[in-house]
């Protein structure tokens, strides 16, 4: 129990380093024209990964017993595919990058084609829909596991539309990643 409790604890100090980060690129996108767009469901979101991170140790505590070790295996290595995706993404979109949605009226949005973009048009939503089911599933919770992701799924149906209409009005944007899938890359070309 205590490395899952570690384990999530760490996951909950790089989320606060990286709303440190996100605020820090928000103002940089500020000074290039951007404004961040109001979203219902922010609020929302930030609780359901808050959430997660409390309650999965706590259904692991409640259960009182280890993750069987295929769900535990399972769960590690999701998460160590989230983890790596997340990197490559956020390193990829370097300050463009933000917990936010961003609007530029005139310009100003630097539209990155590169890393995981050139196979899917949002690699971080892939990293966090693998996050919220294999953290909680490494320790065993899976009870969380599937709450989390079924919320997760209703968030992101409402927050992927918004953060499109905002995107789709640069040209650019349109003619390299509308042709791309949202999420799951496709396994080989036509």
């Amino acid at each position: 129990m205590r490395w899952f409790l570690a384990l999530t604890a760490a996951v909950a100090v790089e989320r606060i380093a990286e709303l440190a980060w996100s605020r820090a690129h928000e103002r940089r996108m500020s000074r290039r024209g951007g404004s961040v767009v109001a979203e219902p469901w922010y609020g929302v979101m930030v609780a359901l990964h808050t959430g997660t991170l409390v309650a999965a140790p706590i259904e692991a505590w409640l259960r009182g017993a280890a993750a069987p070790p295929a769900a535990r295996a399972i769960g590690l290595a999701g998460l160590a595919a989230a983890t790596a995706l997340r990197i490559w993404t956020l390193r990829t979109l370097g300050d463009s990058w933000s917990t936010r949605v961003t609007h530029f009226a005139g310009g100003g949005r630097r539209v990155v084609t590169s890393g995981p973009y050139r196979y899917i048009r949002h690699p971080n939503y892939l990293a966090v829909i693998l996050e919220l089911a294999s953290l909680p599933l490494a320790g065993g919770a899976w009870l969380t596991a599937l709450g989390a992701s079924a919320l997760n799924a209703l968030v992101l149906s409402r927050r992927i539309p918004l953060e499109e209409r905002e995107l789709v009005a640069d040209a650019t944007w349109r003619a390299f990643m509308l042709p791309r899938p949202r999420l799951v890359p496709r396994l080989a070309r036509a």
